[in-house]
């Protein structure tokens, strides 16, 4: 198995994961109540709800980008720009599911890409602040790139259960249900 090969279905399960956890909130706050939880935060210095949902998207997509040693596309800045801005405008639940649909459909059609990658290339990680990691294309994948986007993805989750949506394990792991076994599904 190839490192794109790894993250991309990763990020497409999780991403669609993220969308239906959206759609969930909408569902269950009525009256426009959705728009209020995209300035919702865990902690006061945290990045909201709105944020997180953008970083997990660009984290997707400079993953995929990255490992190929391609330029990050438009969208990457867009998303950074807009996360960065989104405690004074954190746009609406639909440019939230937006972002993730187009995030979507480019790591899809990357991986629709055949492409290796080999682990040990070099990878210099620079970060805003100028710090720059120096690791191999694997370590990139397992020690930034991963975590990178699950800590994004799994602030969203908390963020909406502390704002009181009603999100279980099954929503997190939802995409196992393809798996599992005929008959053992407990009942009810």
């Amino acid at each position: 198995m190839t490192l794109p090969d790894f993250l991309s279905p990763t990020y497409v399960q999780m991403l669609k994961a993220l969308s239906a956890w959206l759609a969930k909130a909408e569902a269950q706050t009525p009256d426009s109540g959705a728009e209020a939880l995209l300035s919702a935060r865990l902690a006061p210095d945290m990045f909201p709800l709105a944020t997180q949902i953008r970083f997990a998207c660009v984290q997707a997509q400079e993953g995929v980008f990255r490992l190929r040693g391609q330029p990050f596309p438009p969208s990457v800045d867009m998303l950074l720009h807009e996360g960065r801005n989104a405690i004074e405008r954190p746009g609406s639940m639909a440019d939230a599911q937006a972002r993730i649909q187009e995030t979507l459909a480019l790591v899809e059609m990357i991986a629709s890409e055949p492409f290796d990658v080999d682990p040990t290339m070099p990878i210099a990680h620079e970060l805003p602040m100028g710090m720059i990691f120096d690791l191999t294309a694997e370590q990139y994948a397992r020690d930034w790139a991963l975590p990178q986007f699950y800590f994004h993805v799994m602030t969203a989750y908390a963020i909406l259960r502390a704002e009181g949506i009603s999100l279980g394990k099954a929503d997190f792991v939802a995409h196992m249900f393809a798996y599992l076994r005929p008959g053992t599904m407990p009942s009810q």
